[in-house]
């Protein structure tokens, strides 16, 4: 699969749809979620043109895995995470139920999360 260039995020990154951001470097841009699943709902995307996890963590230089990584923990600090325990997820691909085809972390929290999978998967 090849990287879309009109995918949502993209548009967000070059400033075509707005968001409500959180912060940005020239690593990522963290923003709220628009259909939050948790009380506190962020997302953070790189500034590259990466599909998901594995596409990021392959091909990422290791400046902007880290500048990345500093992002979603900066973040999760500025929201107060930490202090309540929080999940950070990443979905790939079609089984993992990735909608928007950029890499993405989702930062959740401010409630008991509950159970990570659903039980009863066989």
């Amino acid at each position: 699969m090849n990287y879309d260039p009109d995918n949502i995020f993209a548009k967000i990154l070059r400033n075509e749809i707005p968001c409500d951001r959180l912060y940005e470097d020239e690593y990522a841009l963290a923003f709220n979620d628009i259909s939050p699943q948790a009380p506190i709902h962020a997302l953070v995307i790189p500034k590259g043109q990466y599909l998901s996890f594995a596409d990021f963590s392959a091909n990422a230089s290791a400046d902007e895995i880290a500048g990345f990584f500093r992002v979603a923990q900066r973040v999760a600090d500025d929201l107060g995470l930490p202090k309540d325990g929080f999940r950070v997820i990443s979905n790939i691909g079609r089984n993992g139920h990735q909608e928007v085809m950029h890499f993405h972390l989702h930062l959740l929290g401010g409630c008991d999360l509950g159970s990570m999978l659903k039980r009863g998967l066989g």
